[in-house]
């Protein structure tokens, strides 16, 4: 009976311990971002061979340093971003801004911020989380909410997103980081995806801005887009003709009035939304089945989103870093079962 009980407690403080690194490594969450400017919208866009949405699960975790960031800055990045040392770094660089962005002239010195990506649960979509550097907030304009919808609509699903930086920027590039990571993974996105997308960053941040004071704001704004962008690939998908501007500054006006944000949002950025959410419904994205549930069960889960922080400890349970905790509990496990057997019998 005391042997039992020895058993029991040491598989209790195992199994604390596991779950203390795991909280650890939860908030592994990061996108890239820079100071340089919000790319416009371009009717010349060039389409890669790369897939209309991400077609596999992340294998592993990333880290990807911005090419501006300092050496000695490096490792203090890294801990806001709950890097291990089992993560893939890679560097963003200004050449990766003009591939996935159809931006050239992009010099690596701008790029200042830095991401880390984690496989998340099947069926989850996208979660980001802003870190603090030093206890600093450096991304100063694009919000959690916005990364997160963004990515969707360049093909994204089912990862965990952080973002640090350690100076003060912007934060529209952000996403050249995970768009690289994805590359190394072995899925590349299609360009015209991800440059239609960042039209929908650019498109929405002046109404964010506009409306700093109302942390409900951008989750409410990006679940309205988001919704609107589902309806609208399932239109396409089903043979009819691509909506015009007008029905898309319609279905949009709905879509916010849903949310209770119409007199938040003024018909000049309605326009400009409508105009980019029109790219994203011309772009390879839409023609995907998998596009118009997974930027529907993203938009849920942004309509009430608020703050930095969408992603929590649970969210990681299938990442590769959970597994390895898992795996160290049946391990020790095993041991502690081996060697009170061994002693009792």
């Amino acid at each position: 009976m005391n042997a039992k009980r020895l058993l029991l407690g040491l598989a209790t403080i195992t199994a604390a311990m596991a779950l203390g690194g795991h909280a650890v490594v939860g908030h592994a969450d990061t996108t890239d971002a820079t100071s340089s400017s919000v790319v416009s919208d371009s009717s010349s866009t060039t389409s890669d061979s790369g897939s209309a949405v991400q077609t596999k699960a992340l294998s592993k975790a990333y880290v990807v340093y911005g090419a501006g960031l300092a050496s000695e800055d490096k490792d203090t990045v890294a801990s806001a971003l709950g890097v291990k040392s089992n993560y893939t770094a890679l560097t963003a660089t200004g050449s990766d801004y003009a591939q996935y962005l159809n931006s050239a002239g992009t010099t690596d010195a701008s790029m200042i911020s830095s991401v880390a990506l984690a496989p998340a649960d099947p069926g989850s979509g996208v979660k980001v989380n802003i870190a603090k550097y030093n206890g600093s907030d450096n991304i100063t304009q694009v919000t959690a909410q916005q990364y997160a919808m963004v990515a969707t609509m360049a093909g994204v699903k089912d990862v965990i997103i952080t973002v640090t930086a350690d100076k003060s920027v912007s934060g529209e590039s952000a996403l050249t980081g995970v768009y690289k990571a994805l590359a190394a993974d072995g899925l590349t996105l299609n360009a015209e995806n991800t440059q239609a997308a960042n039209g929908v960053l650019d498109a929405t941040q002046p109404a964010i801005n506009s409306n700093s004071s109302d942390k409900k704001y951008p989750g409410k704004l990006m679940a309205a887009v988001g919704s609107v962008s589902s309806d609208l690939a399932k239109q396409r998908q089903n043979g009819n003709d691509l909506a015009t501007k007008a029905d898309i500054e319609a279905m949009l006006q709905k879509a916010l009035a849903k949310q209770g944000i119409t007199n938040q949002t003024t018909q000049t950025q309605i326009n400009n939304i409508s105009i980019a959410l029109s790219k994203v419904q011309q772009a390879p994205v839409s023609t995907s089945k998998n596009y118009v549930s997974n930027v529907k069960n993203v938009a849920n889960n942004l309509a009430n989103s608020i703050g930095n922080k969408m992603a929590s400890v649970k969210d990681f349970a299938n990442s590769a870093d959970a597994k390895q905790a898992e795996n160290f509990i049946a391990r020790i496990w095993h041991q502690i079962v081996s060697f009170f057997t061994g002693l009792f019998n």
